[in-house]
């Protein structure tokens, strides 16, 4: 074995366990808990994606958390029962409160297009709905496409998705797979000069 490949497989070696350190640090990141479910924003964000998001959105605007409510990524011809169970009922002053936002295909396009949304709305702050183990990666694309913005974090807890993520192989895979795009996105944010922010782990 000559000193390159020694060299290459050292540096595999500690880029793997430099990975494998920060997906354990990352998964104890996920939250776990609503810790604000109180504080009223001008507006409620869903990002679509998984069951009980946009259950939980409106839950909150009948709650009065906020005036409005941006569901990102609903896709072209979605319509607002696509997005909900057949025993979900909305009367037309909740419906009228809704808007769906169509353009968006992931996370970094949820971020544009909520941005372009809060900004013809003048939002100063909103109430951020997704998938607790997405949390991470929708807040720090949210923060850079915009700073001026207050977030408030509000994960939906999957059954699907356990706690104790490290004895079930589809979430640690499941989480595996969200922390390589966390990267990828800190990165693509830290080039484009966004840099991270501090509340992101």
């Amino acid at each position: 074995m000559n000193r390159f490949t020694k060299v290459a497989l050292t540096g595999s070696a500690v880029a793997i366990a430099a990975w494998g350190v920060g997906w354990i640090a990352f998964a104890s990141a996920i939250p776990n808990a609503v810790n604000d479910a109180t504080t009223k924003t001008d507006a409620i964000v869903v990002l679509t994606g998984g069951r009980g998001r946009v259950e939980a959105g409106i839950e909150l605007l009948r709650g009065g958390l906020a005036a409005k409510l941006f569901v990102s990524g609903a896709g072209g011809r979605t319509q607002l029962p696509d997005l909900l169970p057949d025993n979900v009922p909305i009367s037309p002053e909740i419906q009228a409160a809704i808007t769906l936002g169509r353009e968006a295909e992931d996370t970094p396009g949820n971020a544009t297009e909520t941005a372009a949304w809060a900004q013809r709305e003048s939002i100063a702050s909103l109430r951020l709905v997704t998938a607790a183990y997405h949390m991470p990666r929708s807040l720090l694309e949210l923060q850079a496409a915009m700073p001026k913005v207050r977030i408030v974090a509000h994960p939906v807890f999957s059954s699907n998705v356990k706690a104790d993520w490290w004895r079930w192989p589809g979430t640690a895979s499941l989480i595996a797979r969200e922390y390589t795009k966390f990267l990828v996105s800190w990165i693509r944010i830290w080039i484009a000069g966004g840099g991270p922010t501090s509340d992101t782990p």
